[in-house]
């Protein structure tokens, strides 16, 4: 791209009483005049903030942006944008996904920026970030923050995945309040989010995988010198994309989605995913749906070691080789011409990776499990579908299971009843929870993973199928449908469902089945009473007036598509 075709030309470019209105109050931060003579301003996307543990290192990570974007002749500056810290918002950070993404599109569009650096790390912050910036389809790279260090307590390794684990513990009895605490100040050591194949690391495989990053960036720990290393190397990279004028559009292909379908499955990466992908596709105009999944995952077995799949954390994943290693075992399967930010196809990219540990990253012809860590369901009970990650189930016969429904209307009522002993449940009962998907909560919490039952806990058992309408962490395990759409609040089928009713989950043959005959459906619908949610006012009124459903990737039927990169109006 030539300097006179730079979008800052349009502010800073300006002459006369505009120009003077741009520039000047610009270099009250002490910039020099030919800072403005033609460089491409360079976006820096920051979600630092002190309510988001995850990205609380970001402040540092954009200085090494910084550097980069300075040595390689472009003009860096910083913004901020609504951040969402996982651990703290309330009901749930993925209400504000899309009120977040509006924030980064509207703050691209309406400044003097070439290009941008999306700085993300906690969970949504990189879903986000990445569907605000597809709206305005600018030239784009995306430097995650990096996971923890592996946690320690007692001589082992903790991450994530084992608050589930201590908190059933503590349930049962078999530890205090005092070692659950002193488990708490031994997990998070370090600056950076989940140490597991979480959501958030799921969420950096993700944007590498579909070629929106630089080689290595999702597995480098946040701690580690390299991760400013690459943070560096991206602030350069984004001024040379902008003079190619290489976009987000160049990168997010058909293609590159297929790719990380298929490298999500093989990682056992969060559920998370797939909502999160198709919202990111609906963006950008690629037409992807729910079925795809199946077809591309099926073929793909869990090549990972990491929990909640597997044993090991974030941190031996770099040292085996990260994710270029997964990349060059499948590009069999990959399309190998995908364009990446760095100019090189993915085959180009992972051509000089190196495995150094396969207990940690194994082969196809040696998986760590033959379970595919992502299934699509459909039946009766999920018309648009719902989701399952076969590979972090404790019981793999629960793969084929049929029992009765034990029902929560709403999330109030699971946790009023659920440790009630005279709770009519057993093992081979199925746990429903209605009431928690995108309206219903409103929001779609993380609260797919229901805790079993206390009395069957003492009895030993460690799963049971569980379904619902809501999402679970990517940090979870266990056999847990997820993502049933249509939702019970808008009258899905999962509303209708009654205490006893027969339910079949058969994953092989990727359907859930409601045993129940499709009159005393219709004659249990004529009694249905819509929930009443009650929110009359602000942000959460919108997204309630316009979320679309799961299956949809629960975007705002709004945004769906791009605004482009032309200012709303010019001014002054």
């Amino acid at each position: 791209m030539e300097d006179n075709q730079l979008r800052s030309r349009g502010w800073f470019g300006k002459t006369g009483k505009d120009g003077f209105i741009y520039r000047a109050w610009m270099k009250n931060q002490g910039y020099p005049a030919d800072e403005f003579d033609g460089r491409p301003v360079i976006g820096i996307c920051n979600t630092f903030s002190e309510l988001t543990p995850c990205n609380g290192h970001f402040r540092e990570l954009a200085e090494s942006v910084k550097r980069g974007v300075w040595e390689a002749g472009g003009f860096p500056v910083e913004f901020p944008v609504m951040s969402l810290g996982e651990t703290l918002i309330k009901p749930t950070a993925m209400l504000y996904r899309n009120l977040a993404s509006m924030d980064v599109e509207e703050s691209i569009r309406a400044n003097p920026i070439d290009g941008v650096v999306l700085l993300c790390g906690c969970d949504k912050t990189t879903p986000s970030l990445v569907m605000g910036a597809a709206s305005v389809n600018i030239p784009t790279i995306v430097v995650s923050g990096g996971p923890m260090l592996t946690g320690k307590y007692r001589g082992k390794s903790i991450g994530t995945s084992d608050v589930w684990r201590f908190s059933e513990m503590h349930r049962k009895g078999e530890i205090s309040q005092d070692e659950l605490s002193n488990a708490e100040a031994c997990m998070c050591r370090s600056n950076g989010h989940c140490a597991v194949m979480g959501t958030a690391s799921t969420m950096a495989c993700m944007v590498e995988s579909l070629g929106l990053t630089l080689p290595e960036n999702a597995a480098i720990p946040a701690a580690d010198s390299r991760r400013k290393v690459i943070a560096h190397l991206s602030g350069r990279r984004i001024v040379q994309m902008v003079k190619e004028d290489l976009r987000l559009s160049d990168i997010l292909t058909r293609q590159a989605f297929e790719n990380a379908i298929m490298l999500n499955a093989a990682i056992g990466g969060s559920t998370n995913f797939v909502i999160h992908l198709l919202a990111i596709a609906g963006r950008i105009g690629v037409d992807l749906t729910l079925e795809d999944f199946n077809a591309l995952c099926e073929k793909v077995p869990l090549l990972l070691n990491l929990q909640p799949s597997g044993g090991y954390f974030m941190e031996d994943f770099y040292y085996a080789g990260g994710l270029p290693v997964v990349m060059k075992e499948m590009l069999g399967l990959l399309h190998q011409e995908a364009i990446t930010a760095n100019g090189k196809t993915i085959a180009e990219n992972a051509a000089t990776a190196e495995c150094f540990d396969t207990d940690v990253i194994a082969t196809l012809a040696e998986p760590i499990k033959d379970l595919t860590g992502l299934a699509v369901l459909k039946g009766n009970l999920c018309e648009d579908g719902a989701v399952i990650k076969p590979s972090a189930s404790l019981k793999p016969e629960l793969m084929n299971h049929r029992g009765p429904a034990i029902v929560f209307e709403d999330i109030d009522d699971y946790k009023a009843r659920l440790d009630d002993p005279n709770l009519p449940v057993d093992d081979n009962s199925i746990l429903v929870l209605k009431n928690v998907g995108p309206k219903g909560y409103p929001g779609m919490p993380e609260v797919g993973n229901m805790s079993l039952p206390k009395k069957l806990l003492a009895k030993g058992v460690v799963d049971m199928v569980r379904i619902s309408d809501g999402r679970m962490s990517g940090t979870g395990f266990g056999t847990v449908v997820l993502h049933v759409s249509p939702e019970a609040a808008v009258g899905g089928n999962l509303a209708l469902v009654k205490d006893g009713d027969m339910i079949a989950l058969d994953v092989a043959n990727r359907s859930l089945i409601l045993e129940v005959s499709d009159a005393e459906l219709e004659r249990r619908r004529a009694d249905f009473q819509p929930l009443e949610l009650g929110y009359n006012r602000g942000y959460v009124k919108l997204h309630l007036n316009h979320v679309m459903q799961a299956h949809q990737g629960a975007d705002l039927d709004f945004l769906r598509g791009g605004s482009g990169d032309k200012v709303t109006r010019d001014s002054h």
